[in-house]
């Protein structure tokens, strides 16, 4: 306990000095200070669900999400260089929005943290939630140390493996999902890492990232090995998470002008009762001219599900509870493509698709580039696909049925703000 208080208030202490000190020597050569702020508007739309026993109605929520994050590294000497990153969160949203569970499976982001400062600031964690919450986190609070033979990072950090462009099998540390609208910064996770530059674009990355309270049982442990030969970048990883391991590898090169990529893992499970699994994630993206680029992704989920009747059977088992897996089929293409109308506007769509239900998550996304670090966009994640139901098992329980993966997920449209300082 006298460590973890210790380290908070060291904590609160290196946010309030950061915070002070870029007006007196924000030009000072030896600190970097840069910020930016976000403002999402989200609605969703819950697809009404087939019932011959309740009446449900479709739902809608609505939230407006805003994010200031500061970013602040101070070059102390030449080998120790201090980074830490806050971000600062009021959101308004519908008081049902935190009651309900708008997708069947979800990934904890936060799994690899020791300790952790409260998340909510208004209203008080000892208090219920509200339409009007304000959030923080401190996302990154890292000393790195370097050395002429590797660089030694100590604190939170973002951790993150993977070659593949929509789903990484290797990356179960704080991955993000398909849905997730903001992914300019990868979360940071609590633990110390050695990396060690090898030849020419190699590279040898090992460490162990902390769980809560620093259990054994809650850390993580890797070794990654990157190399380069005969114009092709490799990597093979070995991870323990808690009980579990993985043995991980990924190789991208260029083929007749086309980038190629193949990333895969076996994931090895400590619990008897279920078995090994394998993902795989491979594919090809070709830019067409200067204006048109386009890509497609096969992904193989071992962990998942044949038949959409058993997708509910995923919340126990050790894939989705503690491997990072959220889709509950086994065979997805994600077909995508890019093009910039303007110089300064662009558009994007793809879909993730399950190819045995069938069904499909489908994004499109257009965004301006208003003036010098100031982008505006909007988008929608449209859900296809057979609906769930609601009917009585043999006991007269009323019981969710999904028909279809991507037909129980609700239709996102959002728009956002971002401005860069």
């Amino acid at each position: 306990m006298i460590v973890k208080s210790t380290i908070k208030i060291a904590v609160v202490f290196l946010i309030a000095v950061f915070v002070l000190i870029p007006g007196v020597v924000y030009s000072a050569d030896w600190l970097s200070v840069n910020a930016y702020y976000k403002s999402f508007f989200t609605a969703y739309h819950q697809h009404e669900i087939e019932s011959n026993i309740l009446i449900l109605d479709p739902t809608d929520f609505g939230a407006v999400s805003n994010r200031i994050r500061l970013d602040i590294s101070a070059n102390l000497n030449r080998n120790l260089i201090l980074s830490t990153s806050y971000n600062f969160i009021p959101q308004i949203q519908d008081k049902l929005f935190s009651q309900t569970n708008l997708i069947p499976v979800g990934l904890n982001q936060f799994k690899y943290r020791f300790d952790d400062i409260d998340s909510r600031l208004y209203p008080s964690p000892h208090n219920k939630a509200g339409s009007f919450t304000i959030m923080q986190n401190l996302d990154r609070a890292s000393l790195i140390i370097k050395t002429s033979p590797a660089d030694i990072i100590i604190g939170r950090q973002p951790i993150a493996w993977g070659m593949a462009h929509v789903i990484n099998p290797t990356d179960i540390i704080a991955p993000y999902a398909y849905e997730e609208l903001d992914i300019e910064d990868r979360v940071g996770v609590d633990g110390v890492r050695l990396r060690a530059p090898l030849g020419f674009m190699g590279e040898m990355d090992a460490g162990i990232v902390f769980g809560e309270d620093f259990k054994d049982e809650n850390n993580a442990m890797f070794f990654r090995l990157k190399y380069y030969c005969s114009k092709t970048d490799f990597s093979i990883i070995l991870l323990k998470f808690r009980d579990n391991h993985m043995a991980g590898f990924n190789m991208a090169r260029s083929i007749w002008g086309a980038g190629f990529w193949l990333e895969a893992a076996e994931v090895f499970i400590e619990n008897e009762n279920e078995k090994n699994f394998l993902r795989l994630s491979t594919g090809m993206d070709y830019s067409f001219s200067g204006r048109l680029y386009g890509f497609f992704e096969y992904h193989f989920n071992g962990a998942g599900f044949d038949e959409p009747r058993r997708y509910l059977n995923a919340a126990c088992k050790t894939a989705y509870t503690q491997g990072s897996v959220y889709l509950l089929g086994k065979h997805y293409l994600i077909p995508g493509i890019v093009y910039q109308v303007t110089p300064l506007i662009s558009v994007s769509a793809d879909a993730l698709t399950n190819l045995l239900d069938p069904s499909a998550y489908i994004s499109m996304k257009g965004e301006y580039n208003v003036a010098d670090d100031v982008y505006i966009s909007a988008g929608m994640f449209i859900g296809v696909g057979e609906r769930p139901e609601i009917s009585n098992n043999n006991n007269f329980i009323p019981t969710l049925k999904l028909n279809s993966e991507f037909g129980a997920y609700p239709d996102i449209f959002f728009t956002s703000l971002k401005v860069y300082f």
